[in-house]
């Protein structure tokens, strides 16, 4: 499986992109990085540290791209639960590696024109790179095999307002031209991650038994989790664990058996007080506005977390 990766690493876009590096049947074929977390450049020199941790420096390209949401909104960065460097404070070796010199528009298509059919577009953060590279090539949507993005709430309760949550309202505007690109797209949200739960003892059992190459990583993982689950109790109230967002999202890209889906048309609020960046499903017969995506509504969270270790193991 050939996978591309738009993230804004971020702790839990760490563990997402190590996984899917470390399992052999899956092909990273690049990244790049969007603001959201930290800055697209921040993400972008966050990926080229993790690749370095995971023995892929100057082997999988990595392109720095938006650096603000479509709609010029100022920026206010999670450092409560990501930290201030993204990865919760802790110093990875800087990699020799340095980001591609393209925009991120023309990279994003170069990839999928090289991988036409067969590229599975992985999402971790706001849409807003994919929104531009879908509005500059209009065929690009037609190369994409599938979508998988973490991101949205059907029925569950939001993490930035009541029903909004943090990547579709950090750019509803780039979210809504995505779901309204027609593609094959599944939507991994907080029905599905707030039910998919990491604990500090999960991260303990996994370093002490995982392959001997994959020790130093699962190491980097506990350190930057400790900061990453102080932020889950205060904005979750959790104790010593955490949700699986953007891991299980990529979980979901390699295994959709772990998650029951409904497909429905949707859209995105992109105007309001309380309810900008809201995911609106149209659950009538006949609907007339906009593409069908799949919603993740149910997990099975134990199957989640066994493919998510077996990787490493």
């Amino acid at each position: 499986m050939k996978i591309c990766i738009d993230c804004d690493p971020g702790v839990d876009d760490s563990l997402a992109i190590l996984f899917a590096l470390a399992r052999p049947d899956v092909e990273v074929v690049g990244i790049s990085t969007s603001v959201g977390n930290v800055t697209a450049k921040q993400g972008a020199d966050n990926a080229l540290r993790i690749l370095k941790l995971a023995g892929m420096e100057h082997k999988i390209p990595v392109c720095v791209g938006a650096e603000q949401p479509l709609n010029g909104d100022e920026v206010d960065f999670p450092e409560f639960i990501h930290g201030k460097n993204g990865i919760g404070n802790v110093e990875l070796p800087p990699s020799d590696q340095k980001p591609v010199d393209m925009d991120v528009c023309d990279f994003l298509y170069q990839i999928a024109s090289e991988n036409e059919g067969e590229l599975v577009l992985v999402t971790l953060g706001r849409m807003t790179n994919i929104a531009k590279t879908i509005k500059r090539y209009p065929d690009f949507a037609g190369k994409i095999k599938k979508v998988v993005s973490m991101g949205g709430t059907v029925l569950a309760t939001g993490n930035v307002s009541p029903v909004v949550e943090a990547n579709i309202g950090g750019d509803p505007e780039a979210a809504d031209i995505v779901v309204q690109t027609p593609w094959d797209m599944t939507m991994v949200g907080l029905d599905v991650t707030l039910k998919t739960i990491l604990r500090k003892e999960d991260l303990e059992y996994a370093e002490k038994y995982c392959r001997e190459e994959c020790k130093e990583q699962i190491h980097f993982l506990r350190e930057e989790m400790k900061w990453y689950m102080q932020g889950a109790r205060q904005q979750n109230w959790m104790r010593e664990c955490c949700p699986l967002h953007d891991p299980l999202a990529m979980i979901v890209a390699v295994d959709p058996s772990v998650v029951k889906t409904h497909r429905c048309v949707t859209r995105i609020e992109c105007e309001g007080a309380y309810c900008k960046g809201m995911v609106v499903t149209d659950l009538r017969e006949y609907p007339i506005d906009g593409e069908y995506v799949n919603h993740c509504m149910e997990v099975d969270s134990k199957k989640v977390l066994d493919t998510l270790f077996a990787a490493f193991y």
